[in-house]
């Protein structure tokens, strides 16, 4: 039956040469990498039973228009989908997609890695057939046995583990439906033709044995375990070179150990050298907040017993967690009331101005979108910040959560992302003074007890007096990913570097992902890469979380997308403000066409040398300061 289903639906042949496999069905999808998948544009069923087998698909919205086409071009197969905004077709998906695709790149026994280097690599205990035409990138005639293994010779032949293998070209292959792995082993063993066993699904059950030369296999993510028989010198010689490796590891480790030891005892030094003038000068600045306190600090002040008492004296199991400021705790008042409170830390990469930034700012804002400032507490050398009690913590709790994930659905999304575009318009336009966050990213939106978003953390936001949009700084902190491209490169912050911070975490609440977590295709480096790559080729519903599969509004989505691509673009003068962006997620206004975006950020000021934005440095008053999550 496996031989029948690739025949018929998983192969693709130009002439008479074929050209693409999808890999066998494994029970949810094909081994291949671009084999069937999770998708927001329709729902598939695969139907193989002792009666029949045959492949079915439902559009999942019946207003989108989508079709498959093959042709003669290098892309046989394309899906389909037409964009009624500008009455074209958009390429949804093509097969093949890389170079991995094409049947059989590597030849017999070879293996496949689209990120290799070379693309193409011999099977472990294979060896070329021809060296001169493989070092030459000429892999047609596949790799060969380095040792031949002696059959039904006791000892003599084994079987080595190939994790995540799109399983070979089952033509020359043998299955049974209801045979256990190590019946599956059984069997190849016996027959001295049988080259490689695998189970027949993800359920780990069946069994699948192939005679032999193994064709067209690749890495793939949904790749199954292949087992290739190999004689046991080879595997005795695979595992050696495991323990040596193993037992270098620990000879580097420990000498790391014995360095960091001694750096250790170095930095200790230092820290005693210097601590009496560290002390004086956070004393002076200590004593500059208390005389001010009366005149700036419009917040209630708590003393530190109250907080102490409320946060069970700072206990572990109150932590929330921890950031550039210091520890976060939740806390309980005597009435009842949930709090949480943000301790500075003596080693914060922050410090009293930060404090004072943002005691000052927050007893000034109030919006339904950014998060409410309690009180405070200035008792000896402790600093902290009382807040309301979010109980569901960051966005990033759950967007770049596997699990948590799946609870944000398209509407919650959409809301959310409606809500910090208000609550930064507040900020830029309404409120009484005009605030540029420079900070705003996932971990800094926090999710009240309805996922409700509030904008947090004004440490490091900056007061703009009367019409003032702009200003420079030669202090420039904030998190890398997030900052705009004049902003890290000149200290040019604006309401505009704020709308470049919206633009990226946009993205990332769209398609799920982590601006700099992922390693991207091609050059795309980044997130924003990533967005304006699909969006250039026309292919932005790609680009879209697969859990939004069941719930997501196609259209409104890319036109999300579009919105966060116009407020990345390079140059600040052609991103929109907030009220514009408001007005483009509320309304359905014609948008224009995004240029590039700014996510080649060329160089930074760092002492007056040229450094590159992929270098981390510490906070001080002339140097870039790429934070981690606060």
């Amino acid at each position: 039956m496996t031989h029948l289903l690739e025949t018929l639906f998983k192969v693709i042949w130009k002439d008479s040469v074929e050209f693409y496999r999808s890999g066998p069905w494994t029970g949810s999808r094909s081994t291949g990498i671009f084999g069937l998948r999770t998708n927001p544009l329709y729902d598939y069923e695969f139907i193989n039973d002792g009666n029949e087998v045959y492949y079915s698909y439902t559009l999942k919205n019946s207003s989108v228009v989508s079709l498959v086409v093959m042709n003669q071009s290098i892309y046989l197969r394309q899906r389909l989908t037409w964009i009624p905004q500008t009455k074209t077709w958009s390429v949804y998906q093509s097969l093949p997609q890389d170079n991995c695709d094409f049947y059989n790149v590597c030849g017999p026994n070879g293996n496949c890695f689209i990120d290799g280097s070379p693309m193409c690599q011999c099977l472990e205990g294979f060896e070329p057939k021809s060296p001169q035409h493989w070092n030459a990138t000429d892999w047609s005639q596949g790799c060969v046995r380095s040792e031949a293994w002696s059959c039904k010779v006791k000892n003599k032949d084994g079987f080595r583990k190939i994790v995540g293998a799109k399983l070979p070209d089952t033509t020359r292959s043998w299955i049974n439906q209801s045979m256990s792995l190590d019946d599956c082993k059984a069997k190849c063993m016996e027959n001295c033709s049988c080259t490689a066993y695998s189970n027949l699904d993800i359920s780990k059950e069946g069994c699948s044995v192939w005679f032999g030369d193994l064709l067209d296999l690749r890495v793939s993510h949904s790749g199954q375990d292949l087992y290739v028989r190999m004689a046991t010198t080879d595997i005795v010689i695979n595992n050696n070179a495991d323990a040596k490796h193993g037992h270098r590891r620990k000879v580097v480790l420990a000498v790391t150990l014995t360095v960091f030891g001694v750096i250790m005892m170095m930095l200790a030094f230092t820290y005693l050298y210097k601590n009496k003038k560290k002390w004086r000068e956070r004393t002076n600045s200590t004593e500059e907040i208390d005389e001010e306190k009366q005149e700036d600090l419009e917040l209630p002040f708590f003393d530190f017993a109250t907080i102490a008492n409320a946060t069970n004296n700072f206990s572990d199991n109150n932590k929330l967690g921890e950031g550039g400021f210091g520890p976060v705790y939740k806390g309980t008042l005597l009435d009842g009331q949930e709090i949480a409170v943000k301790r500075l830390s003596s080693s914060s990469r922050q410090g009293l101005k930060e404090f004072k930034n943002e005691v000052i700012l927050c007893a000034k804002l109030q919006h339904r979108n950014l998060v409410k400032v309690l009180g405070c507490c200035l008792e000896g050398e402790e600093r902290m910040l009382l807040y309301e009690y979010m109980p569901n913590k960051s966005l990033d709790s759950f967007l770049f959560d596997s699990i948590k994930r799946k609870e944000l659905d398209w509407a919650m999304r959409f809301k959310i992302l409606n809500a910090i575009a208000r609550g930064l318009l507040y900020l830029h336009q309404d409120s009484r003074l005009r605030i540029i966050h420079r900070d705003l990213k996932a971990s800094n939106i926090l999710l009240d007890n309805d996922m409700n978003p509030k904008i947090s953390d004004f440490g490091l936001a900056r007061m703009c007096g009367g019409d003032q949009v702009e200003g420079n700084t030669s202090r420039i902190v904030g998190t890398y990913g997030y900052m705009a491209p004049e902003y890290a490169s000149d200290g040019l912050f604006s309401t505009k570097s704020d709308a470049f911070s919206f633009g990226v975490l946009l993205l990332e609440i769209v398609s799920g992902k982590k601006n700099k977590a992922l390693t991207y295709k091609d050059d795309d480096n980044n997130i924003i890469a990533h967005a304006w790559r699909w969006w250039r080729e026309g292919n932005p519903m790609e680009f879209i979380d697969a859990y939004l599969e069941n719930s997501c509004n196609i259209l409104e989505a890319i036109r999300c997308i579009q919105i966060g691509l116009l407020c990345l673009q390079h140059h600040p003068e052609d991103r929109p403000n907030m009220s514009s962006v408001v007005v483009m997620l509320s309304s359905e206004i014609d948008l224009p066409q995004p240029k590039e975006p700014g996510f080649l950020l060329k160089k930074v000021s760092n002492e007056g040398e040229q450094s590159s934005t992929r270098q981390t440095s510490s906070i001080n008053d002339v140097t870039i300061s790429l934070l981690n999550a606060r």
